[in-house]
């Protein structure tokens, strides 16, 4: 297994790197981050150790770009100027994990074994536990994204990730709720023991209880064995009970008791079995909501609800879908001999669309586009609902003129201001009032925009 050491300081390079190499790893050595991407450019490496301050490179810049490049790494940053900030930077721009200047050598030794288990576990017969063989959306810590809105989720899983709390994960389907879960996970104490998913809406009622409990033989028709369920399968770990709002108020009777008391009971078994279980739940479905209807449990929802964490939908982090989009495409084509690149048309149109699909929607359509397209992804390669949506406009009559505007254009024709108001109005009205991506289009800056719909009275 290779790895890579990033230090301008030669002896902490040569001390790590001589750790790494004691534990079994083949590792090599860069003194600057350009001859770092120069070494993973002719060999990928597993595990990385990088310095924050890199001879005056900001060691963030480098994390996002070996994040994007290299998105089977498991990346740690090393920094002898700690903090909680600098910490919660380091996870949200999806470091594995970070070091304090000065550091222990078992810690380096503890990050090497976890890294190595999690390598063990990615190409074991059990990896499907961890999602479908060969996916992409819901596989190694695939957390992308620079906008405001999912780097304030992104601290907050900094924050708790340590903890043994109870999470509840909510958002529509296909934000990334079970990603999210899975990088709590892995930052936590027990990254190193197995995190199991269950989608609770796709296994009947009748099973559901035998899937996570387990059951003896002979309890029902077809248990021909004994077998253990998923949560004692994640002993020691995490499990995630995802779409919990589709479970039974009966079974939600029995989860109630597996969280209280810490023990479980096989289906056809009357010994109780304690297992040690970290549980996230998540939803699509508000659970506040369900409760009012009768459908899900109170005391169960505050028993899951310790932290809660709401994923919002691609259409209200715009900024990402371009940055995902990219990723996706490189996923989708990694034998390509130069990167895919979108046309503007393209580009427009990905950022102007609203995903009610989300994030699963949009690798879904890049990966299609990336299997018709050459280097080049154009609008004809994207999805017909993409490529034919269109942003209903917020007013159908223009913005109302100031008295300026009204006595300048007595004579009929319209003044220069007023063709500005109506034309800002339109690449807001297709940005669907995103004003990032609509002071790109106009070639102005964010400032610039925001004086524009207040001269203008655009009220958005």
């Amino acid at each position: 297994m290779q790895a890579l050491v990033i230090d301008d300081e030669s002896q902490i390079r040569q001390l790590v790197a001589e750790v790494l190499r004691a534990d079994g790893w083949q590792v090599s050595e860069a003194d600057t981050a350009e001859r770092a991407f120069e070494v993973l450019k002719e060999q990928p490496c597993a595990l990385v150790f990088c310095d924050v301050h890199l001879g005056g490179t900001d060691g963030y810049a480098v994390l996002r770009r070996l994040t994007e490049e290299q998105p089977g790494a498991h990346i740690v940053l090393m920094t002898g100027y700690g903090s909680a900030a600098g910490a919660l930077d380091a996870t949200a721009f999806g470091a594995y994990d970070y070091l304090l200047k000065p550091f222990a050598l078992n810690e380096v030794l503890n990050l090497s074994a976890a890294v190595r288990e999690r390598l063990k576990k990615r190409h074991s017969p059990l990896a499907e536990r961890d999602g479908p063989a060969g996916s992409t959306y819901t596989s190694e810590l695939n957390l992308i994204g620079r906008s405001a809105a999912f780097l304030k989720v992104m601290k907050t899983v900094g924050r708790l990730a340590a903890t043994n709390l109870p999470v509840l994960i909510t958002g529509e389907s296909g934000t990334g709720k079970e990603v999210v879960a899975r990088a709590i996970h892995l930052r936590s104490k027990r990254a190193a023991k197995t995190f199991v998913a269950v989608n609770c809406g796709a296994v009947s009622e009748n099973l559901l209880e035998s899937e996570l409990f387990g059951h003896m033989r002979g309890s029902f028709t077809g248990a021909d064995r004994d077998r253990i369920g998923l949560w004692e399968e994640a002993d020691g770990g995490t499990i995630l009970l995802d779409e919990i709002t589709e479970t039974t108020q009966a079974f939600q009777v029995k989860l109630l008791r597996a969280l209280q008391e810490g023990e479980v009971r096989r289906v056809g078994s009357n010994r109780l079995i304690q297992v040690d279980v970290r549980v996230i739940a998540a939803a699509n479905r508000d659970p506040e909501t369900e409760v009012q209807r009768g459908r899900f449990r109170q005391d169960l929802l505050y028993r899951l609800n310790a932290v809660s964490l709401h994923l919002p939908p691609l259409r209200e982090r715009r900024e990402d879908i371009m940055p995902l989009a990219r990723h996706f495409a490189r996923r989708a084509r990694p034998a390509a001999n130069s990167a895919m690149h979108f046309s503007r048309d393209a580009i427009q149109l990905l950022e102007a669309y609203p995903w009610p699909g989300n994030i699963r929607e949009l690798e879904n359509a890049v990966e299609r586009a990336s299997a018709l397209g050459d280097h080049t992804i154009r609008p004809e390669d994207l999805p017909e609902r993409a490529r034919d949506y269109r942003v209903t406009p917020v007013v159908d009559a223009p913005p109302p003129q100031t008295e300026t505007e009204t006595a300048a254009g007595a004579e009929g024709w319209p003044t220069l201001a007023t063709l500005q108001g109506h034309f800002v109005a339109r690449v807001l009205a297709h940005t669907n009032g995103n004003k990032q991506a609509a002071a790109r289009l106009l070639d102005v800056d964010r400032k610039t925009l925001q004086r524009m719909i207040k001269r203008h009275n655009l009220g958005t």
